[in-house]
Formats: C-alpha cells, structure tokens, sequence
C-alpha cells in the first residue's frame, strides 16, 4: 500500500453545532468512514471544537458563531471515502 492522504478544508456558514454535528457524522458513516471516538469542547462563551478520529484519520470543526463562520477539515488515507465525503458534501 502506497502511503497517500487527501485533505480538504474550507470555510461554511454557521449553523447551530447540535445541526452541524448530526450532519457531518451522518455524513462520515455514509460515505464509508468508521467513527472510532469524537471529542468535543464547548466553549463558555460561544463556539465549538469538534474532533472525529476515523479509522481512516480524521474530521475537524470549529465554529465561530461572532463571525457566522465554521472551519471542516477532513483527512484521509482512502481515497474513495474521501471523494465520496466531498461529493455529498457538494450536495
């Protein structure tokens, strides 16, 4: 096996984090990733950091409420989970 990791990151809207979440772990399982454990800040004031470690590696947010921003950033080290994650994220 040839050792190769695809990353994707960018910038989204801001959307309540209970929404975010739902969306983007139904997202990881439907593209194929397997979830091995999330950990997750909530921060006093406002915002979010959420960290998904994946078999295959791993899904960050981070929300910026004040700005009506979030940050996502995937990686992987299987391609056709990745481009699957990507084609739904589109969608």
């Amino acid at each position: 096996m040839k050792a190769e990791m695809y990353n994707y990151h960018r910038w989204i809207k801001y959307e309540n984090e209970e929404i975010l979440i739902k969306r983007f772990e139904t997202l990881l399982i439907k593209s194929g990733f397997k979830i091995l454990k999330k950990v997750e800040h909530y921060f006093e004031n406002q915002g979010y950091t959420g960290l998904w470690l994946l078999a295959e590696s791993h899904f960050a947010i981070h929300t910026f409420p004040e700005e009506n921003k979030v940050y996502i950033e995937i990686s992987s080290c299987v391609k056709e989970y990745f481009d699957n994650f990507l084609k739904e994220l589109e969608h």
